[in-house]
């Protein structure tokens, strides 16, 4: 059998696809599980939900594969005892219950430090600061580690029988040397955490597997230099591809192993992209289609006659690592209707955008071109305030499937199907359609993106007390 397949252990559940050699997508199936909260900022999921669904998804699929490649939701953390059982709910991406253990990393390494070995910062999502939580405050859960996992790595342990992680999702536990593209003896060493506990580190073609922003923007062709990912999910972000190892002495964006080998990657992550769009809409708008509304913002001429707004719906990460502030809509008239809060909406999220490319384009990104994907490129209208304000000719690709993609790809190159990552792209990946700036557009939003970026520290004085 020639079919590749690409499976994405998402949040919300399981999205499995075929491909065939030349990339077409000849099958597709998902299969979801639940998301449990048990107390406010926390996020955690049964592991082997995440192994049913894919074992699910994987027989709905018509044919048996020549590969299989694995992306998935990051930095989670599955621990393990010497059975390889799960010894609690694993703790997820977007829990936010370890505020005090990264303020404990931060100190242990010192800020320059930790950024020069990791690329980033300690962020709450990230795995490290979950395992110091657990020996805080579940000590007896964490004397009995044996193992440590990522999502998707504990689905390939028990579909496939296979202990392993790839570079690209190592990067998010904060315990790889991210230059060295290994495991940091010395982040282990600090932290007082053991290695064994950790499974061996490969490059991603080799183990067919990617974290899914690596995945994603492999699934959409950002292999090197020239072409940007550009998403504009519910969360929304800026991916380029990076030569060497340039983290951002700031940490202002994240700095990680691409799944391509040899390359790194710059990557800016708003929190509430097409999410600001969709709060609009369920708060004024709930049972309007959002053509309706998209059609409305098309009345109004770009900069809205001054109306901006600031989608800090639910803080912001990158460029202000700020959990704290708010969103706001600022010059308000009472001439704005609800077609120009929808198009400030657009254009502030866009602005939002164009913060992660300045700061790429800092470690020295120059691309000509972005691909951009998720929900929110399906507007037209939209594509063209993104494009405009990025200065950017906007690329849409023929597959959507985004880290399945990637995945599929990444189990052809594991195959031999393909001679590596590039050469996939190069076999699969096709534009199907491209918006480009519009140059009137791109002088009003350069102005606007200043009067954005004024912004935010007039918004931190009106930060939620605690």
């Amino acid at each position: 059998m020639s079919e590749l397949v690409g499976l994405d252990v998402g949040t919300s559940g399981v999205k499995a696809i075929a491909i065939d050699e030349s990339g077409e997508v000849v099958a597709r199936a998902e299969e979801p599980y639940p998301l449990s909260m048990p107390q406010p900022g926390w996020a955690e999921q049964d592991p082997d939900d995440w192994v049913r669904a894919a074992e699910t998804a994987l027989a709905r699929l018509p044919a048996e594969p020549a590969a299989v490649g694995l992306s998935g939701q990051m930095h989670g953390l599955v621990a393990l005892d010497r059975g390889d059982v799960p010894l609690r709910p694993a703790i997820l991406w977007n829990d936010q219950r370890t505020a005090l253990e990264c303020a404990e990393i931060e100190r242990r390494l010192g800020l320059d430090r930790l950024v020069a070995l990791t690329g980033n910062r300690a962020l709450t999502g990230f795995t490290a600061p979950k395992l110091l939580w657990l020996r805080n405050h579940e000590p007896e859960v964490f004397a009995r580690i044996a193992s440590v996992l990522l999502p998707k790595d504990y689905v390939r342990l028990k579909l496939f029988g296979e202990r392993a992680i790839d570079v690209a999702d190592a990067s998010g536990t904060l315990l790889l040397d991210v230059a060295a593209r290994a495991w940091s003896e010395e982040m282990l060493r600090e932290l007082e955490l053991p290695g064994e506990w950790l499974p061996p580190v490969h490059e991603s073609p080799d183990v067919a597997g990617a974290g899914d922003q690596a995945a994603g923007a492999l699934g959409v062709g950002v292999t090197g230099a020239g072409v940007v990912s550009v998403v504009l999910g519910t969360s929304g972000v800026v991916f380029g591809a990076l030569d060497g190892y340039r983290p951002d002495p700031e940490a202002r964006v994240h700095v990680f192993c691409h799944a391509v080998p040899g390359t790194w990657h710059a990557m800016g992550v708003m929190l509430s992209a097409a999410g600001s769009l969709q709060w609009l809409h369920d708060a004024v708008a709930a049972d309007v289609p959002y053509e309706t509304l998209f059609a409305e913002a098309e009345q109004w001429a770009p900069g809205c006659e001054g109306l901006i707004f600031a989608p800090y719906l639910n803080g912001e990460r990158t460029p202000h690592a700020d959990p704290t502030v708010r969103g706001a809509f600022l010059g308000l008239s009472a001439r704005h209707d609800r077609g120009a809060l929808v198009r400030a909406v657009l254009e502030g999220v866009a602005y939002g955008l164009r913060d992660s490319l300045e700061l790429l384009r800092e470690l020295g990104v120059r691309p000509e071109a972005g691909r951009i994907s998720g929900g929110g490129a399906r507007s037209e209208l939209w594509r063209r305030i993104v494009a405009s304000t990025l200065g950017l000719p906007l690329e849409l690709t023929a597959v959507e499937e985004g880290a399945a993609y990637g995945a599929a790809l990444l189990a052809g190159c594991r195959a031999g199907t393909f001679a590596g990552p590039q050469a996939a792209v190069d076999r699969c990946v096709r534009v199907r359609g491209r918006t480009d700036p519009d140059p009137a557009w791109s002088a009003v939003y350069d102005e606007g993106y200043a009067r954005f970026r004024d912004a935010y520290p007039s918004l931190i004085r009106f930060s939620p007390p605690g």
